[in-house]
């Protein structure tokens, strides 16, 4: 008996022990966030979206503007398209847009549908007064997005340049399932546990690209942002509302005589009865003269390492518009 009392003890002071660690590295936790955040202001502009702060940022001049959207689960997108974006803005006006769970914008309570997404995005470039229309350049995800921008205000989109984009006919195209993220990693945020993931994984959420491409400033703040974002809310509803809005946008294909390019790799998707990613693309082609697809080596995240060649191919792309 005496014996069972001196187990239970020992557990009960083991169990104090990991609450009083996790008290601890919840408020210390709270502290560097609030200090980082103090530390790394916006690096563009917050303006008003559905009662929420949304950030964009912008670079460059000229007569077009390429609007950027990334993919899912992007810490920071205005910090990992980085490259892209200088590479881009010697031609043109380069806005990011970092949907809300993203990057310096706000977290919001809004469902993550495509409707209210690009509604927002929408609220935000004109409260930015940044008109259209747009070259929407989604990566990943934000495909979907652009499908349905192009479809229900057509007038505000002039082309769509994706990378590697997620379509709404892909999952059947490829008999797959939609994915999804579980409700309860939606917890992770608030309990300062993504912190500690940053430390014992950094490489995980940062861009693998080669040394110099990205700054060290630039790798830190991305490093601090992921620890106050990574998995919040936002994300994980975007996450589990993918299948519900390709349902919305399944049948939708974009307009005919809208410009539309493709930058993807070959390798990414494959199946045993030869579809890839460029043989799905090219059901997705309009019959505008600049439509194409360009075939690049690497992996989903192509403006890490082919930021170059992707900015010369979409100067290329915008030539050929502006020529129409």
């Amino acid at each position: 008996m005496k014996k069972k009392i001196k187990l239970g003890k020992v557990l009960r002071n083991i169990l104090f022990i990991i609450l009083g660690a996790f008290a601890v590295w919840f408020i210390l936790s709270n502290i560097m966030t609030a200090v980082e955040q103090g530390k790394y202001p916006p690096a563009g502009e917050l303006v008003e979206a559905d009662g929420e702060n949304m950030h964009l940022f912008t670079k460059g001049t000229g007569d077009n503007t390429i609007v950027l959207l990334s993919g899912l689960g992007t810490a920071a997108p205005v910090l990992d398209f980085a490259p892209l974006v200088n590479e881009l803005a010697k031609k043109h006006r380069v806005v990011v847009v970092e949907l809300f769970g993203y990057g310096w914008s706000d977290v919001t309570k809004k469902e993550r549908t495509v409707e209210n997404i690009v509604e927002e995005i929408r609220m935000a470039l004109k409260a930015s007064d940044i008109a259209g229309p747009y070259i929407l350049m989604p990566h990943s995800i934000s495909g979907i997005y652009s499908m349905y921008f192009a479809n229900v205000y057509p007038n505000e989109v002039e082309a769509v340049i994706g990378i590697d984009p997620m379509l709404p006919q892909a999952l059947e195209y490829f008999n797959e399932s939609a994915p999804d993220i579980p409700g309860y990693m939606s917890y992770l945020a608030p309990t300062e546990m993504a912190r500690l993931a940053t430390y014992i994984t950094p490489d995980s959420f940062l861009p693998i690209a080669d040394d110099g491409t990205y700054s060290e400033e630039n790798l830190k703040i991305t490093k601090a942002i992921s620890a106050w974002k990574v998995y919040n809310k936002n994300v994980v509803s975007e996450a589990n509302q993918i299948k519900d809005n390709i349902n919305k946008t399944v049948d939708m294909i974009f307009p005919s005589g809208m410009p539309v390019l493709f930058l993807t790799t070959k390798e990414e998707k494959a199946t045993d009865d030869g579809k890839n990613n460029v043989t799905f693309l090219e059901t997705q082609l309009t019959d505008a003269p600049a439509s194409k697809i360009d075939i690049l080596e690497g992996h989903h995240y192509l403006h890490w390492t082919r930021y170059k060649e992707m900015s010369q191919e979409v100067n290329r792309f915008i030539e050929i518009i502006d020529r129409e």
